[in-house]
C-alpha cells in the first residue's frame, strides 16, 4: 500500500467514525456551558478552555501548507488559507476572550477539542497540498472556488452577528441564561451554530476536496446535535419560547 493510499483510507475511516459521534451526541449534550455537569470532573476558565481548544487549528493547517511549499501553492489554496485564518483568527485571538466569564470549561471537553482540531488540521493540511489524490482547485475564478467562498463569508458574518446577540445578554451583569431574539433568532435557536456550518460547508465547496468534505461533516456531527440540545433545553427552561423557531435549519430541523 502506498503512503497515498494509506492517507486516504484514514480519512475515509476519519470520515466514518463522524456519524457515530453524532449518533452519541444526540444522545449526550457535550457537558459544557449551559450543559455543564459535574460528573464531567477537572475545569477550566472558559476563556482559557477556548484558546486552547481552538489554538491547534489557527496552528497547524497553515503551518503544513508552509511547510510544503507555499511559494508553489495555487492561488485557490492560499484563499483557502485566507478563510481559515480569518475563522480562526477570530475563534483564537477574539472569542476566547469575550467568553472568558463564561462557565468553565470540563478538562475533559477541552482535550477532547485539542484532539479534534489536531487531527483535522493534519488531514486538510496534507491533504490539500497534494497527500492521498489530488489537492485543491487550481483557479481561484473557478465557480466552485468563487460558490464557496460567498458561502463561506455569509456563515461567518451569520455567525459573528449570532455571537454580538448573545454577548448583549449577558452585558448588563444579570446572571443565568435569557431568551435571545431578532436577526436570524426570529428562525432558529442557534443561528452561530447555522452561521458555522455554513462556512465550512461553502469551504468544502471551494476546496472541492474529501479533507474539505470530512470537516464539514465533522462540524455537523458536533453542532447539530449541540443546536438540538439547546433548542431542547430553551423550551423545557423558557414556557413561552417562541413555537415557531427551529433548532438550527430554519422551518427544517
Amino acid at each position: 500500500m502506498s503512503i497515498d493510499e494509506g492517507f486516504r483510507l484514514m480519512l475515509l475511516a476519519w470520515i466514518g467514525l463522524a456519524p457515530a459521534i453524532a449518533l452519541v451526541l444526540l444522545r449526550i449534550a457535550a457537558p459544557y456551558g449551559r450543559h455543564n455537569a459535574k460528573s464531567a470532573g477537572p475545569t477550566v476558565p472558559a476563556g482559557i478552555g477556548w484558546f486552547l481548544m481552538e489554538l491547534p487549528a489557527l496552528l497547524i493547517f497553515p503551518t503544513l501548507v508552509i511547510a510544503m511549499g507555499t511559494a508553489s501553492a495555487s492561488p485557490s489554496l492560499l484563499m483557502l488559507l485566507a478563510l481559515w485564518l480569518l475563522h480562526y483568527g477570530n475563534r483564537v485571538l477574539v472569542y476566547p476572550w469575550r467568553v472568558k466569564s463564561g462557565s468553565p470549561m470540563p478538562l475533559v471537553i477541552m482535550l477532547s477539542g485539542i484532539a479534534f482540531n489536531g487531527i483535522n488540521g493534519v488531514f486538510l493540511g496534507l491533504g490539500l497540498t497534494g497527500l492521498g489524490g489530488p489537492s485543491a482547485i487550481e483557479s481561484i475564478v473557478d465557480i466552485r472556488v468563487v460558490l464557496g467562498a460567498i458561502i463561506f463569508l455569509g456563515g461567518f458574518a451569520l455567525n459573528l452577528q449570532s455571537d454580538s446577540v448573545l454577548r448583549r445578554l449577558r452585558m448588563d451583569g444579570r446572571p443565568g441564561y435569557r431568551v435571545p431574539t431578532g436577526w436570524a433568532y426570529r428562525f432558529v435557536s442557534c443561528p452561530n451554530y447555522l452561521g458555522e456550518l455554513l462556512e465550512w460547508v461553502g469551504w468544502a465547496i471551494a476546496s472541492w476536496s474529501l479533507p474539505g468534505l470530512a470537516f464539514a461533516l465533522w462540524t455537523a456531527a458536533n453542532l447539530v446535535p449541540r443546536a438540538l440540545a439547546h433548542h431542547r433545553w430553551y423550551l423545557r427552561t423558557f414556557p413561552d419560547y417562541p413555537a415557531g423557531r427551529k433548532a438550527v435549519l430554519p422551518g427544517l430541523l
